[in-house]
């Protein structure tokens, strides 16, 4: 069973939207979104790969998010609520001035959020038939943005911020209560749900602008959910929970080598069995309604669907915890059956067995593959190194778990690495690549372009042979991650240029 296959060979870039330029503190979906799909267009590029588009809970970290389904209210253009009369140009000062180099999620999010507010009320004023497509938004997409609108209204008007601190009746979802909070916070409701319309308008508009430039945008969904979310306080039922509400094992990886402590992430892990006993009906509604928004996309933690690490719920590090089976092929079986075929691609990374690489090989799915990572291999023989690629794969020079091409090969040894291994790393590196280490981050995407693999996708960072200061997320650490901003001026004809040239070189020209 083949669920997505590649006939031509594409290249593309990895840039998440708020690392975009812009004037209001982040990136968002206004004009330079649709000046980079332009730019893209000029660099030969069919791919626009970003993170998830969902709200981050905390941190910025779009893989912790309040919804799967839900859209990041904080992308909504400024900009273009002024264009629709929602704003006044008056509105955006004070606030954000300029462009900055890193994103201040907090600061930014709370003028942000001020401005939405004030775009509300003022579409509450406006004649009832030009606020007819906001109520048939509201009811077509009724089964995810009740439960979304109504958690975030919950949070917006009780003390306590979790779920599982909530009174009982809201806690556990007693449907007269939850009738009774729509009315008494009718207002904070209807905001959410406004916010939503807004935000699937404005990606409307620029996934056609991509359309229309035969750019393709891959998206990401999660393995897990966040805990604090209205996807687990709406169905309970299908996680591990205790009659609290609070996981009793949590999701994770073990020790890698992004962590010697493994990665305790937190997320309450499913209970496949009952989502099995629906007709995996939750998660095909969620593939379903991401694909509505992207044309490919990257399944984060493949591996988790064939084995996934169980951790208790009090112990403090990924050390302690067990490998639990996945639900397995039956699962994309069910997909496929109710969906048709999926253009997935399988995050396949990090501690890979022989079972995973089975499934995703029954399956037809491209995995990963990440330049990087090749040469820690002193045998040659690792999935990583591009003479052992296949044409159905997705390679990268790194991801946006990665540092930076430049920030890995100038970088110290680590705490697991000796200087000798360190070198002997770097030395495996200019070995392979013919380089003598001056252009690394140009010799390493050279080799990606050169490649057997069918599709290839570069962070924008290694583009810009930026160092380490420009890593977009360390695994394992909550603080500081998801910041790092590109200025208009680094998306340059020039660089263009040579990218076009890497294109049309190796045949990528994805047509």
């Amino acid at each position: 069973m083949t669920l997505s296959s590649s006939s031509r060979r594409q290249a593309g870039v990895l840039l998440h939207l708020t690392s975009l330029p812009g004037e209001f503190g982040s990136g968002d979906l206004g004009s330079q979104a649709f000046s980079f799909l332009d730019w893209l267009e000029r660099a030969g590029q069919t791919i626009w790969q970003i993170l998830p588009l969902s709200p981050p809970a905390c941190g910025g970290s779009p893989y912790t998010a309040f919804s799967a389904f839900a859209g990041n209210p904080l992308l909504i253009s400024p900009e273009k609520l002024v264009r629709e009369g929602l704003l006044q140009a008056d509105d955006l000062s004070p606030g954000p001035v300029g462009w900055v180099e890193r994103v201040d999620f907090e600061n930014v999010g709370t003028w942000r959020r001020r401005l939405l507010r004030q775009a509300w009320r003022n579409f509450q004023a406006w004649p009832a038939a030009e606020r007819q497509s906001l109520w048939d938004f509201g009811y077509q997409h009724a089964w995810w943005l009740d439960d979304v609108a109504l958690f975030l209204a919950l949070r917006d008007n009780l003390p306590d911020s979790d779920w599982t601190g909530w009174p009982e009746p809201f806690r556990h979802r007693d449907s007269h209560a939850l009738w009774q909070a729509k009315e008494q916070f009718a207002d904070d409701f209807g905001f959410h749900q406004f916010c939503q319309y807004l935000f699937f308008i404005q990606w409307g508009e620029l996934r056609e602008h991509a359309r229309q430039r035969d750019i393709q945008i891959l998206g990401d969904v999660p393995i897990f959910v966040a805990h604090n979310s209205s996807d687990v306080w709406a169905r309970q039922d299908l996680f591990q929970l205790d009659s609290a509400g609070r996981p009793t094992v949590v999701a994770g990886v073990p020790p890698d080598y992004f962590s010697e402590t493994g990665q305790r992430w937190g997320n309450p892990l499913y209970r496949w069995d009952r989502l099995e006993a629906e007709g995996y009906r939750w998660w095909i509604d969620r593939i379903r309604m991401t694909l509505e928004c992207v044309d490919l996309l990257r399944v984060d933690h493949f591996r988790g669907f064939e084995a996934y690490w169980e951790i208790p719920a009090e112990a403090e590090t990924a050390q302690t915890g067990q490998w639990i089976p996945g639900p397995g092929k039956p699962f994309f079986d069910a997909l496929r059956s109710a969906l048709g075929t999926l253009p997935i691609i399988a995050e396949d990374l990090g501690l890979i067995t022989a079972g995973v690489e089975r499934l995703r090989d029954d399956l037809g799915l491209p995995g990963m593959r990440v330049l990087q990572f090749a040469f820690a291999d002193d045998s040659g023989t690792s999935c990583h190194w591009p003479h052992t690629w296949v044409r159905n794969c997705v390679a990268y020079t790194g991801t946006h778990d990665n540092d930076t091409a430049r920030g890995w090969y100038e970088a110290e040894p680590g705490p697991a690495e000796t200087p000798e291994s360190w070198e002997a790393e770097r030395r495996r590196a200019r070995d392979y690549l013919a380089s003598d280490g001056t252009t690394i981050s140009q010799d390493l995407i050279r080799a990606v372009y050169a490649s057997v693999a069918d599709r290839c996708v570069i962070p924008l960072q290694d583009l810009l042979d930026l160092d380490t200061t420009a890593r977009m997320n360390i695994p394992g650490v909550a603080e500081g991650n998801w910041g790092w901003r590109v200025r208009e001026d680094q998306l340059s004809a020039d660089l263009a240029h040579r990218l076009r040239h890497l294109v049309r070189t190796y045949a990528r020209e994805g047509r």
